[in-house]
């Protein structure tokens, strides 16, 4: 997707998911400046987004990675970020979401 990514993986328990978060990002920035001369001012976004899953739908969510795009015809990640942070009744604030 342009705007997001999806990672599912496990979290090293030596590793906080803060650290974890800063590598991911720091290591795939580097990469993609390295592709080419159009990538030369990509950053990420300030925060980031993490949620546990269940082992019973993990095949689930792999399906749910895979065909995101067919899910982001029908309603944009952060309309659907949303509903999921409402769903769970996960407390956020407005002005940190999906900041440029």
């Amino acid at each position: 997707m342009p705007d997001h990514i999806h990672i599912l993986t496990t979290l090293p328990k030596t590793m906080s998911l803060s650290d974890y978060a800063r590598t991911i990002k720091a290591n795939s920035s580097k990469w993609i400046k390295m592709i080419g001369k159009e990538y030369e001012l990509f950053k990420w976004q300030h925060g980031y987004g993490a949620f546990s899953v269940s082992p019973s739908i993990l095949k689930q969510t792999q399906q749910y990675i895979k065909n995101q795009a067919t899910h982001h015809h029908k309603q944009s990640f952060k309309e659907e970020y949303e509903a999921f942070l409402h769903a769970y009744h996960i407390e956020y604030d407005r002005q940190y979401l999906m900041t440029e």
